[in-house]
């Protein structure tokens, strides 16, 4: 049977490891979020460039063969 000191020890630990896994978290979830953010802020950004080259290629499109380089 472990002695008390032991069990105040063990005790200690449990709480030291939970603090770090809270902070872990914490941290994981800042990322997640700020990603995400990135994600969404790019959408529009990226979504007008790439309207513009598709139309671009739908317009290459109806250029008939013979002409196109």
């Amino acid at each position: 049977m472990p002695s008390l000191i032991d069990l105040r020890r063990r005790v200690r630990a449990v709480k030291n490891t939970q603090q770090i896994t809270k902070a872990m978290k914490m941290v994981a979830a800042s990322k997640l979020r700020r990603a995400q953010e990135r994600i969404l802020g790019a959408r529009g950004r990226n979504a007008v460039q790439m309207q513009r080259v598709l139309a671009s290629r739908r317009e290459a499109a109806w250029i008939p063969r013979f002409i196109r380089c």
